[in-house]
């Protein structure tokens, strides 16, 4: 596979900055060292309906470039295969007809070698409209979309896989590092913001996706925000007091979850001989309590809050917390792609590890801001499609590239949703 490095590294990081041309190939050959550490089984295999397998990843998102871009774009482009267009489609109903997102595992032929051909096939008819950056404003738009895109599939590409793997009665492990050392316990305190009418939503001439816009207004009680995220040590705390045994802290629909899929414990979680272990990138190890827990559905988030005696923040109250909260954290680029504890305080009336580590639940429903209209054509379908019956989360996680977060940033799950690297911190209203 192209490049192929060390598995016990960290991939390459893509250039936040720089040329298009750059960030393209940077992010291109990115997305491959993800899939560098698998085996071709591994890049082949479905675990579950809701996740792909990696080298559908790797086709979909040059389909993406090779559809919405060189095929409309690029005089005398010639598709690799005709086939692709069907196979590779995940969800534009305005591009036609696609194979079945649950039966994309059973796609054995093309192999990851033709995929990886199409890949080169596809980045090498694009410099004409890379280069020097002057392709025209909208080809330009569509290319800096497929980025984003992509650098969204490299988290998934990583979520998947880690599924995938824990499957596997071997547990074997993606990344041979285990990043973690003991790190003492920080003592979580509460932020107050004022009440107030605020604005959120992006600001700015740089990239953000449709479903941040447009900006707008919104009035909001007085509340205070956690300084921390909640950790593995304070949801151990929820198991011991029986939080998964007491529908009063739960949704309906979440104790009907918790009650038809057995959950007593975050997802790859397993207690054995008196001690909670989890299943990550690295192999199973022991659960850490002073790190940020993750893979937490929704509904467990929702009733850790309730039992903490507080809630979730809304997205709206997030976004004004975090607004300046250092971007730095603990990103894809890092190499740990596992939570980490705070190593240092952060300042004052500072959210910590805000950006990175884990998606934080918020208690709002995923759907339109005032004067939200989808883009024409099929490229309208990317977000405004699926604003209804989700709920948002903010922050990145350990799995997100540095560059493709900020603090307008709106990720999206159904409430079950538990495979991706998703937290929580805990908010209340202001006494």
């Amino acid at each position: 596979m192209d490049p192929a490095p060390d598995s016990n590294l960290p991939p390459p990081c893509p250039a936040p900055r720089g040329s298009r041309s750059e960030r393209f190939r940077s992010i291109r050959l990115a997305t491959c060292a993800l899939a560098a550490p698998l085996s071709v089984e591994d890049c082949a295999i479905q675990s579950m309906p809701d996740a792909s397998p990696v080298k559908w990843h790797l086709a979909h998102t040059t389909w993406f470039f090779e559809t919405f871009v060189l095929a409309p774009h690029q005089p005398g482009y010639r598709a690799f295969d005709a086939s692709y267009r069907y196979l590779f489609n995940s969800y534009y109903n305005a591009i036609g007809e696609r194979h079945p997102r649950p039966e994309r595992g059973m796609l054995s032929r093309p192999g990851l070698e033709e995929i990886l051909a199409y890949r080169r096939h596809v980045d090498a008819a694009m410099p004409g409209l890379l280069a020097g950056d002057r392709a025209p404003p909208e080809t330009g738009a569509l290319i800096e979309l497929g980025l984003q895109h992509e650098q969204q599939h490299q988290e998934l590409i990583l979520t998947d896989a880690k599924h995938l793997l824990s499957r596997n009665p071997l547990k074997p492990a993606y990344q041979k590092q285990w990043p973690l050392t003991p790190i003492q316990a920080r003592e979580r305190h509460w932020i107050s913001c004022a009440a107030g009418l605020r604005e959120i939503g992006h600001a700015g001439a740089d990239f953000c996706f449709d479903n941040e816009t447009p900006r707008h207004r919104v009035w909001l009680d007085a509340f205070q925000i956690a300084s921390h995220p909640v950790t593995h040590g304070d949801f151990i705390a929820f198991i011991d007091d029986g939080g998964y045994r007491r529908p009063e802290l739960w949704l309906a629909a979440g104790w009907d979850a918790v009650a038809a899929r057995g959950w007593g414990a975050p997802q790859y979680w397993e207690r054995r001989d008196g001690r909670w272990h989890a299943f990550t990138l690295h192999g199973e190890v022991p659960v850490d309590p002073h790190t940020p827990v993750c893979h937490v559905s929704f509904y467990e988030a929702e009733a850790f809050a309730r039992w903490a005696n507080a809630r979730l923040p809304t997205e709206a109250e997030w976004e004004v917390a975090a607004r300046d909260a250092p971007r730095e954290g603990n990103f894809l680029e890092s190499g740990a792609l596992h939570p980490l504890a705070l190593r240092e305080a952060p300042a004052d009336g500072t959210l910590a590890q805000a950006f990175g580590d884990v998606w934080e639940w918020t208690r709002s429903d995923y759907g339109p801001y005032p004067g939200f209209r989808p883009a024409a054509g099929a490229v309208g379908e990317y977000n405004g499609k699926f604003m209804c019956g989700q709920y948002v989360l903010r922050g990145g996680s350990c799995a997100t590239p540095s560059s493709h977060i900020r603090a307008s940033y709106r990720n999206f799950f159904p409430p079950d949703a538990r495979w991706q690297f998703s937290g929580l911190r805990l908010a209340r209203d202001a006494e």
